[in-house]
Order: C-alpha cells, then sequence, then structure tokens
C-alpha cells in the first residue's frame, strides 16, 4: 500500500475523532467546520441530482453530457496571502464529493495558464460518462492564481510563489486536502486516486509522477505542453521564417507568409500523402493510422520546370520541409522535434495546421524575419523549474502506478514527436520498453488536434484504461475511440510501437475488425 494511502487513512481517523462518523459523513453543511491549517472552506453546496452545469462564461457550450447524479461540492482556497502589487493569490480549489461514491478519488488537469476553477466534472477522456457520473470524487484547482485577461494570462508569473504553485506546487497540495475532506466526508479513505488531464493538464500529469511519485495511483498525460518555450520558437519562429525566407514579398519587400501556400498546393499536397500513407494501414479511410512507418517526401510534388497547378513550387517544397523538419542550431543539434505529416496539417481556422499558417498565431502576428538565430533563442527557451524532464520514476512505478501518454498526431502546438521523444528516454532509462511498457504506455491518436478535434477520432476513454490497469492489473491492449469526424466509425488506438492494422475483411468502420500490430 502506498504513503498516500497510509496518509488518507490516518487522515479518516483523526477527522473521525474530531467530527465523529454520524456528524460528518454524508453531510454536506458540515464539511464546512473541516479545519485543515492554511485552507480556508469557502462554501459547501448540495447539488441535486440532474443539475445543470452553467456555462463557464458566456458564448461557452454548456454541459451537455449525460445526467449528473446529486453531489456536494466543496469550494475552497489554500494558503490565501497577498502577492506582488497586492494582488490577491491562493491555491482555489472545488471537489464534488458524489451521493453514491465509487470509493475513488479523480483530479482533472488545467489548461492554458490556468486561472479558473473548472467545474469538478472529470469531462475528458472518460468516456460517455464523466467521472463523476461513474462516482469518483472528483476535484480541480486555478493552481494558485486567478486569470485576469482569459485562458492564456501568464501575468501571475510575477509573483514568484504564485509561478512555483502553477509549475509544480498546486496539484499536489490540492490533492492532499482533497483526500482528507474525502475521508472525512465519507468516513473512508479513497482506494485508488487518478490524474487525467491534457495540454498544461498533461504537463501537470507529467511533473505529478516526477515530482510527487506517490499522490497518484495512476495519471493520463495527454498532448501535454511539456516544453512550451521551445515549441513556440519551433511553431511562432522557426517555421514561420521557414516559409518568409520562400514567400511572396509585398510593396514594402516584406514576406507574405500567408500566400507562400496556395489552396491548390495544400490540395495537391495532401492528396499526395493521402496516397503514400493512409492505405499503409490496410484501408484507404481518410486516417493515417501508422504514422511513423509514413514514408511520404514533398519531394515528389516539386515543378521540376515552370510551375503549373500539378506541381508546387520547389522553393515553396523546401520551405514546407524545412519548418516541419523543426529548429536546429549553428551545430545541427536538434532543439525541438519536427511534426508529423498528417491529415490536420491543412485545416484553416483560429488554430491553422502547420500547413495553412496565416499572419498571426494565438499570441500575435508571426513573425516577417526571414532569419533566426537558433543558438541565441535556445538559451532563453527553456525552464527546467517548469518542464518535467526527469525519467527517474523509479519510485512512481515501485509502487505500482501507472502513467498512460496520448499525442494527437495534428497538434499544431506541440510536437507529439516531443512527447514520443520523452517516452523513448523514460523506456531508455528504465530498462528499455518491454519493462516501461509494464507501468507505462503512449498513444499516438491519427488526425487528432490539440487535445480533439481534426480529421480524427478523438473521444476514447482513458480513465477506464488506466483505472482497470491500476486496480486489475490489466494492461491496456487497446482503446476503442469514435468521433464525430467519422460518424459510425471506431477505431483501436494502439500503445506505441503498434497501430491499427485492418484484418482484410470485415465492415472497415467496425473497431473489431482492426488488430494492433507493429509496422514493418
Amino acid at each position: 500500500m502506498i504513503q498516500t494511502k497510509h496518509f488518507a487513512i490516518l487522515a479518516a481517523i483523526l477527522f473521525s475523532a474530531s467530527f465523529g462518523h454520524s456528524q460528518l459523513a454524508g453531510s454536506c453543511d458540515a464539511v464546512a467546520g473541516i479545519k485543515i491549517p492554511g485552507v480556508e472552506i469557502a462554501k459547501t453546496t448540495a447539488v441535486a441530482a440532474g443539475f445543470t452545469i452553467p456555462p463557464a462564461f458566456p458564448g461557452a457550450p454548456a454541459y451537455a453530457g449525460p445526467p449528473l447524479p446529486a453531489y456536494c461540492r466543496v469550494d475552497g482556497m489554500i494558503n490565501r496571502r497577498k502577492g506582488v502589487g497586492g494582488a490577491e493569490f491562493g491555491i482555489g480549489f472545488a471537489i464534488a464529493l458524489p451521493e453514491n461514491w465509487n470509493g475513488d478519488f479523480m483530479m482533472q488537469g488545467g489548461g492554458g495558464g490556468n486561472g479558473v476553477i473548472a467545474p469538478p466534472l472529470g469531462l475528458s477522456y472518460a468516456g460517455e460518462k464523466p467521472a463523476l457520473a461513474r462516482g469518483f470524487a472528483v476535484a480541480s484547482t486555478d493552481t494558485g492564481h486567478k486569470a485576469k485577461t482569459g485562458p492564456f494570462d501568464f501575468s501571475f508569473m510575477r509573483d514568484q510563489q504564485a509561478y512555483l504553485d502553477f509549475a509544480y506546487r498546486a496539484n499536489a497540495k490540492v490533492a492532499g486536502v482533497a483526500k482528507q475532506i474525502i475521508a472525512a466526508y465519507y468516513s473512508k479513505a479513497a482506494a485508488y486516486s487518478f490524474f487525467v488531464g491534457c495540454s498544461t493538464g498533461g504537463r501537470e500529469g507529467m511533473i505529478l509522477s516526477q515530482r510527487f511519485p506517490t499522490v497518484f495511483n495512476g495519471i493520463v498525460s495527454g498532448d501535454p505542453a511539456m516544453r512550451t518555450g521551445l515549441s513556440n520558437l519551433a511553431i511562432a519562429q522557426w517555421v514561420p521564417v521557414a516559409y518568409n525566407q520562400a514567400a511572396p514579398r509585398d510593396a514594402a519587400g516584406k514576406p507574405e507568409t500567408d500566400k507562400l501556400i496556395t489552396d491548390n498546393d495544400r490540395k495537391l499536397f495532401m492528396d499526395a500523402l493521402l496516397k503514400q500513407c493512409d492505405a499503409k494501414d490496410g484501408i484507404a479511410d481518410g486516417m493515417i493510422s501508422d504514422p511513423m512507418g509514413c514514408d511520404f517526401d514533398p519531394a515528389v510534388l516539386a515543378c521540376k520546370g515552370a510551375p503549373d497547378d500539378k506541381c508546387i513550387p520547389a522553393a515553396t517544397v523546401a520551405a514546407i520541409k524545412k519548418a516541419f523538419a523543426g529548429p536546429v542550431d549553428s551545430r545541427g543539434y536538434q532543439v525541438y522535434p519536427g511534426f508529423l505529416y498528417d491529415t490536420g496539417i491543412a485545416e484553416k481556422g483560429p488554430v491553422p495546421g502547420l500547413l495553412a499558417l496565416g499572419t498571426r498565431g494565438i499570441f500575435g502576428p508571426y513573425t516577417t524575419a526571414t532569419t533566426l538565430d537558433v543558438d541565441k533563442l535556445e538559451e532563453k527557451a527553456s525552464d527546467p523549474l517548469v518542464e518535467p524532464a526527469l525519467t527517474n520514476l523509479s519510485t512512481f512505478s515501485g509502487d505500482g502506478s501507472k502513467l498512460i501518454f496520448f499525442h494527437g498526431d495534428s497538434d499544431p502546438w506541440f510536437s507529439p514527436l516531443d512527447t514520443l521523444g520523452y517516452y523513448k528516454s523514460l523506456a531508455e532509462a528504465n530498462g528499455g520498453f518491454d519493462k516501461v511498457a509494464q507501468w507505462s504506455q503512449i498513444y499516438l491518436v491519427p488526425g487528432m488536434r490539440h487535445c480533439g478535434g481534426g480529421q480524427a477520432l478523438d473521444q476514447f476513454d482513458m480513465l477506464s484504461a488506466i483505472v482497470n490497469w491500476v486496480e486489475k492489473g490489466t494492461a491496456p491492449e487497446e482503446v476503442i475511440a469514435t468521433g464525430r469526424a467519422f460518424p459510425g466509425r471506431s477505431r483501436p488506438l494502439c500503445p506505441y510501437p503498434k497501430h491499427a492494422q485492418y484484418k482484410g475483411s470485415g465492415d472497415p468502420q467496425d473497431a473489431k475488425n482492426f488488430a494492433c500490430q507493429s509496422s514493418n
């Protein structure tokens, strides 16, 4: 039994002694009387079954999942204080305690710069029913600050403690408080604890496995924002500069990045890519299920003579190849991995694919520079405090804990090859792939963009996968995925190095007619 369980059991005993089982257990109002050093319980709310969750902000979608059960919501703050500029800081949290508890605890990760306490429902990657509806006690946190200008407000970093809380401290602290409240409320410690997050939440999951290895029994880390400085160097600078070098110029001589690759170029590119790699999994279905086996080279599209509508100018092809290869410094060192050629790279919109880059990124206009000093920039792009780079997970794995990664192959913000690179390093440091596969897996999701969307099957239940692995000792052999992009279709997601391969017969829309196998 791991240390956290010992702690939770002790907490249950202490709280039982302080409040008495009959006084506290199951009483939402009584939770307000729990005394934990440094913790304020601001309010408790008994939420009736079927209560509709309002939109997080005007214009945001409302909760549209299955009816939620009756639960007690606990809102509070850890270590309230005044910080830089007199601003108020503290680690805000919310905990949902369901009436019909399944005995487990699940914590959901954050997103962007955090700063918002999302409803503690456990919505993401939990299948058709959120974790709360499945009986989990669920917690969420703002990680120590309040966002003022939106999801990418990082102004809180001026305050050292707030930055430390966001970087690595807050989730472990909230988990500890949540376990104490759970033990008091139910007069019983949580049997198992799980963490599920994507993007910033994916990074948080990695941090927890590396720096707080006894807090969670199972962690799911999706599309982790594990090296934001270096990914920003790649996306916001390396890629546009590569395009700018070949882009047409405006009247002032400035490169017009968005005019380098035409709609016809994109169509030629995607048609050729699918022709080369789509059917490698045994079926041409608009998905590249074997990205590691995709041997597409855009050079086949380069015009040999005068450009026409059946080829792409050679300079444009060279720019695309350079952009997707990722940044290298003057020594030829790969500073950040390249990106996969996948079905979502030509998608337009607020967050375009790398083959459809416009003039503005999420943080403002793209650079119009045509040169880039990678050596100088890479020195400032890394932040060891916030980056989850450790591979010694001997305590985490030794306790029997499990770690699942997944990453969308068309993620335009963070390269799936960076997450895969970390997993390979994890295997190298822990006895090889066969050894690390006993407690960790990684899934590459064809077509999926950042944490969802795209021409992909982006709906899947990683929560059940990690729960069954932890509680039953059953390692996932596949995770079934569906999605709105392909109505009626299902496919198995397969743990690396395997991919979904059509068996050669049966309905190609049905996952049961696919098998997980390694590339040739």
